[in-house]
């Protein structure tokens, strides 16, 4: 292996090789033994059909709702913060963690929401499990929700504030998503073909207009600031969970998936023809902790910084929400469901891959403090000149966004012709991401609001019924309001880690309520499909969170992340210890049906 130089493009192959071996083989297995899917058994979005929230879609509208609403900053941010390791501890726990776990996870809690009526997570839990761990699912669920919500919202508003360009053309996708639903529905039912193709020329035209936005008269028009976006993302949230899911929610991230399969799609062209070096170190000095982006060792943080990526409790709270109300047959389970986290994985490979194409000074320049920087003795090499390419200062700038838009610039500006394109092309990244990022924003406020009512019609019986128009504006507007009270005095700093241990918490108890499902169904001899997952995420998680309390949280008197990371610990641990209880019940019980019959 002396002198060997790992290429962009040998990741690209086998990353791709091994997720469509695991799509063909794995999933195939899980569709047809462990789940035994029934495509002639009527979903819930066939037998509850009502227009607002239960509506059968076409597969492919599905797919992309459910991809755009799970791929959000996860897939981009993660990999590239955990290239501070090297490339190999994050292609390793992508390629594995999301065919053994991630794919498993999502697909199995898709079917087990599609089974019991669509819905939430809690209520599966009280259902499977008892009433005590229905409500500490919920409580878990919200918390994470929240949080998420939050974050994401920050990283949106830090992405498009002051920048004209990126919010008109996010903002553009609204009104298009609005007459694709409408034209869907109302003027071409059954065109799907049709809406598709105008709508995407829409988003391309909004795309390119968006320099010209920034160059004329409008430009103070889309020219937000900060404060400005803090107010007007929650009300976005709120609309989008108010409103029929086949009039904003689905025809927006249905047509936002074709920009960012497109973008990736073209970033894995850009790599196998560019072929770029992977300059970053296969392992680099800071896997055993100490490093200037994460401070923690390899293990745990790279499972943790990664997340989405590989395997995410947040998709949990889409697969019970949104999605299994359009599912409209249950063999749609095995592409939404385990093809669309395989494909997350292959948008954090190109992620990782974009990242560590940088030289190791300039992406630890790009993503520490500079007085962080200092002391690593680094001496930086590019970053002038693609700071000077892209218009603007790039040091500095932590949270792996810039990173991510510098390293997808550079890949994509060394395809002849493009050489002069750099500021475009990082621009366009930056608003690229923040479109990612925004498909999670709807999808997620929307869930909440199903939660809500479900847990709000236990004190009023009205708030539970999904069709009472005051209810469904009140609690899209209270989670709306949730979220966004912490936006105004969050940051990405303050939010990420706690969402990043929650994340993890809650993807080993929805592995708990799978495991859980499977032996009631009698699959007790498959039951290591999540078991095997679950053992080694709730050791990761309860790890990375005992780290993060006295050796980050507490030591700095960050006594709020300390108490909040307690509590999501405390229930995620209650929920499993009662789901083990659980398992010893049905496991007694079937030994006595044998032993009697």
């Amino acid at each position: 292996m002396n002198g060997f130089v790992m290429n962009g493009l040998y990741l690209v192959i086998i990353s791709a090789l091994i997720l469509t071996i695991c799509y063909r083989y794995y999933g195939a297995f899980m569709a047809a033994k462990v789940l035994a899917l029934d495509p002639s058994r009527p979903t819930p979005a066939v037998v509850n059909e009502d227009g607002h929230d239960y509506v059968p879609t076409n597969k492919w509208v599905t797919f992309g709702h459910h991809f755009a609403a799970i791929a959000g900053a996860g897939p981009l941010v993660g990999p590239v913060l955990a290239a501070q390791f090297g490339y190999l501890p994050g292609t390793i726990w992508l390629l594995v963690g999301a065919c053994i776990g991630g794919a498993v996870h999502d697909m199995i809690i898709l079917f087990a929401s599609i089974r019991h009526n669509g819905l939430s997570i809690a209520e599966i839990a009280k259902a499977e499990i008892g009433k005590s761990t229905g409500l500490a699912a919920a409580i878990a669920v919200i918390f994470i929700l929240v949080i998420t919500m939050a974050g994401m919202a920050i990283a949106v508003a830090n992405a498009l504030f002051n920048s004209p360009w990126g919010t008109f053309t996010v903002g553009a996708t609204i009104p298009i998503a609005l007459f694709i639903g409408v034209y869907m529905r109302y003027l071409r039912p059954g065109h799907i073909g049709e809406a598709s193709f105008i709508g995407v020329v829409l988003v391309l035209a909004a795309v390119f207009a968006g320099p010209w936005v920034q160059q004329s008269a409008l430009a103070p028009f889309f020219t937000l600031s900060r404060f400005q976006l803090d107010i007007i993302l929650p009300l976005y949230g709120f609309v989008a969970a108010a409103l029929p899911v086949w009039l904003l929610l689905a025809p927006r991230d249905y047509l936002s998936t074709y920009m960012k399969i497109g973008t990736i799609g073209a970033l894995a062209l850009g790599i196998v023809f560019v072929q770029p070096e992977i300059h970053m170190p296969a392992v680099t000095e800071f896997i055993h902790g100490g490093g200037p982006v994460i401070p923690g060792p390899v293990w745990p943080f790279v499972c943790i910084t990664i997340a989405c990526g590989a395997i995410s409790g947040f998709h949990t709270i889409i697969a019970t929400g949104t999605t299994p109300k359009m599912v409209s047959n249950e063999r749609e389970i095995l592409p939404i469901g385990f093809g669309a986290m395989l494909a997350e994985s292959f948008v954090g490979i190109m992620a990782l891959i974009a990242a560590t194409s940088l030289i190791p000074a300039d992406y630890f320049a790009i993503n520490s403090a500079p007085e962080v920087f200092q002391k690593l003795g680094m001496t930086i090499k590019e970053l002038p000149m693609l700071s000077q390419m892209v218009g603007e200062d790039v040091a500095g700038r932590p949270g792996g966004a810039v990173s991510l838009a510098v390293g997808m610039a550079h890949i994509f500006s060394k395809i002849p012709g493009l050489e002069s394109f750099m500021s475009f092309l990082y621009h366009f990244a930056i608003m690229f991401e923040a479109l990612f990022i925004l498909t999670i924003i709807d999808a997620g406020t929307r869930v909440g609001r199903y939660l809500l009512q479900e847990i709000g019609g236990m004190i009023y019986k009205p708030l539970g019924d999904v069709h009472w128009t005051p209810g469904i504006i009140f609690t899209s507007a209270l989670i709306s309001g949730a979220w966004g009270y912490l936006v105004f005095g969050g940051s990405i700093a303050s939010i990420w880690p706690l969402f990043g241990l929650s994340n993890q918490l809650l993807a080993s108890m929805t592995l708990a309520v799978g495991t859980t499902v499977l032996l009631r169904m009698g699959k007790a001899r498959y039951a290591w499909t999540t078991l095997v997952p679950l053992s080694f995420m709730i050791v990761t998680a309860l790890t990375a969170g005992f780290y993060n309390i006295f050796e980050l949280y507490l030591p700095k008197g960050q006594l709020l992340l300390a108490g909040a990371s307690i509590v999501m610990i405390v229930l995620i641990v209650f929920v499993i210890i009662n789901s083990v209880r659980v398992w010893f019940q049905i496991m007694k019980e079937d030994k006595q049906i044998k032993a009697s019959a």
